[in-house]
């Protein structure tokens, strides 16, 4: 049996609303947006800029309104690709819960998963938020003045200090977006990891409270996790090319 041929017999195995999907930034970089940690990921071309040297300085925060006038035009263009779109079917099918990403681009929801079923656990980069008064502003608007000359753009509203809705070293995770994960991941009968090496925590917890739970696991990465010895179906494959034979062999199954 392929892997795909397996994972396609998990999804149907456990049935409507029994999966959750969790991502990692393996899913992304098949649309061509790079990772952070790889190398020639993000992190090896610009050093983090911490949370509390974002709020405290302002020529780091010149620095990230800077770089983002190279990161996010990249981002902005990536489409979703057919790991995306085999998600996004599994979840009108029923056969998803919904989705925990790490991801900031977007592109879970642009394949067609709603808003309402995609927890962001690091934020959305297509948006702007004021630190001050919390109002939102899409980052296209905000790109623009950057690329005017406001070299540390304020906000529009109040004045304040303005920060890409993304979540920086140092920053807490929304306690709302942990909750809302943590709830999909109790309630799953099968967790399906892709794209993650599951390095980073709290979010590197989440597929084992599936596991906690009774439930099982399956993992799509090509490098090793803490959690492999624990799986249903383990697989090295691309996510886009594996995803997308196991869209099919859902898609054979249910009009069988």
């Amino acid at each position: 049996m392929t892997d795909a041929e397996r994972l396609a017999e998990l999804l149907l195995d456990v049935g409507q609303g029994g999966t959750v999907v969790f991502t990692g930034a393996g899913v992304s970089t098949e649309s061509g947006i790079p990772d952070f940690r790889s190398p020639g990921g993000i992190w090896t071309r610009y050093a983090p800029i911490d949370y509390a040297d974002y709020l405290n300085d302002a020529e780091m925060r010149r620095e990230s309104w800077r770089r983002g006038l190279h990161t996010y035009p990249p981002l902005a263009a990536a489409e979703p690709n057919a790991a995306h779109a085999a998600i996004a079917e599994w979840f009108q099918a029923g056969l998803v819960s919904g989705v925990v990403t790490q991801n900031i681009d977007g592109l879970h929801q642009k394949a067609g998963v709603p808003e309402a079923h995609v927890v962001e656990l690091h934020g959305n980069a297509h948006w702007i938020v004021c630190l001050q008064c919390g109002a939102r502003f899409d980052r296209p608007s905000v790109h623009a003045r950057v690329e005017s000359g406001e070299a540390d753009p304020p906000c529009t509203a109040c004045g304040g200090m303005l920060k890409a809705a993304t979540i920086s070293f140092g920053q807490a995770l929304p306690v709302a977006a942990i909750e809302a994960a943590q709830r999909l991941h109790a309630r799953a009968r099968l967790c399906l990891v892709i794209g993650s090496s599951l390095v980073v925590y709290p979010a590197a917890t989440l597929p084992e409270i599936t596991l906690d739970a009774g439930g099982e696991l399956a993992i799509v990465n090509f490098t090793e996790t803490h959690l492999d010895r624990f799986t249903s179906l383990l697989s090295r494959e691309p996510a886009a090319i594996l995803l997308a034979e196991t869209q099919r062999q859902v898609a054979a199954a249910s009009s069988a």
